[in-house]
Protein backbone atom coordinates (compact mmCIF):
# COMPACT_ATOMS: atom_id res chain seq x y z
CA UNK A 1 0.00 0.00 0.00
CA UNK A 2 1.31 3.42 -0.93
CA UNK A 3 1.93 5.96 1.80
CA UNK A 4 0.85 9.42 0.63
CA UNK A 5 2.44 12.34 2.50
CA UNK A 6 2.29 16.12 2.28
CA UNK A 7 5.31 18.41 2.08
CA UNK A 8 6.02 21.98 1.16
CA UNK A 9 8.09 21.61 -2.05
CA UNK A 10 10.34 24.47 -0.90
CA UNK A 11 11.61 22.23 1.93
CA UNK A 12 13.03 19.66 -0.52
CA UNK A 13 16.70 18.77 -0.07
CA UNK A 14 16.93 17.81 -3.74
CA UNK A 15 14.93 16.97 -6.86
CA UNK A 16 15.88 14.19 -9.27
CA UNK A 17 14.48 12.45 -12.33
CA UNK A 18 16.47 9.28 -11.62
CA UNK A 19 15.30 7.20 -8.65
CA UNK A 20 18.70 5.60 -7.98
CA UNK A 21 20.45 8.97 -7.98
CA UNK A 22 17.86 10.26 -5.49
CA UNK A 23 18.39 7.27 -3.18
CA UNK A 24 22.17 7.60 -3.39
CA UNK A 25 22.02 11.32 -2.59
CA UNK A 26 19.64 10.64 0.33
CA UNK A 27 22.06 8.05 1.74
CA UNK A 28 24.97 10.47 1.48
CA UNK A 29 22.90 13.23 3.11
CA UNK A 30 21.92 10.91 5.97
CA UNK A 31 25.53 9.87 6.58
CA UNK A 32 26.66 13.50 6.77
CA UNK A 33 23.71 14.66 8.86
CA UNK A 34 23.12 11.68 11.15
CA UNK A 35 21.33 13.84 13.74
CA UNK A 36 18.60 14.88 11.28
CA UNK A 37 16.50 11.70 11.61
CA UNK A 38 14.81 9.78 8.82
CA UNK A 39 15.28 10.87 5.24
CA UNK A 40 12.50 10.11 2.73
CA UNK A 41 12.73 9.71 -1.02
CA UNK A 42 9.31 10.58 -2.37
CA UNK A 43 7.72 10.52 -5.82
CA UNK A 44 5.54 13.36 -7.06
CA UNK A 45 1.94 12.31 -7.75
CA UNK A 46 1.77 14.51 -10.85
CA UNK A 47 3.37 14.49 -14.27
CA UNK A 48 6.54 12.74 -15.30
CA UNK A 49 8.56 10.79 -12.73
CA UNK A 50 10.20 13.16 -10.31
CA UNK A 51 11.78 12.21 -6.99
CA UNK A 52 12.41 14.56 -4.08
CA UNK A 53 14.29 14.11 -0.82
CA UNK A 54 12.77 15.39 2.42
CA UNK A 55 13.43 15.03 6.11
CA UNK A 56 10.63 12.99 7.69
CA UNK A 57 10.16 15.62 10.41
CA UNK A 58 9.12 18.17 7.75
CA UNK A 59 6.04 16.13 6.82
CA UNK A 60 2.85 18.17 7.14
CA UNK A 61 -0.01 16.52 8.98
CA UNK A 62 -2.66 19.19 8.51
CA UNK A 63 -4.43 18.63 5.18
CA UNK A 64 -5.66 22.23 5.25
CA UNK A 65 -2.16 23.65 4.80
CA UNK A 66 -1.69 26.44 2.23
CA UNK A 67 -1.80 25.71 -1.50
CA UNK A 68 1.99 25.37 -1.58
CA UNK A 69 1.52 21.89 -0.08
CA UNK A 70 2.04 19.03 -2.51
CA UNK A 71 1.16 15.32 -2.32
CA UNK A 72 3.96 12.76 -2.59
CA UNK A 73 4.18 8.96 -2.39
CA UNK A 74 6.96 7.57 -0.20
CA UNK A 75 9.36 5.50 -2.33
CA UNK A 76 12.06 4.80 0.27
CA UNK A 77 12.60 5.60 3.93
CA UNK A 78 16.19 5.78 5.17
Amino acid sequence: MDEVVLFNPGDSIGNFHDYHEAVQTAQIYQERHDQSGHVLVVKSDRGEPSFDIFLAEQQLSDKTEPTTTKRYTVSKKL
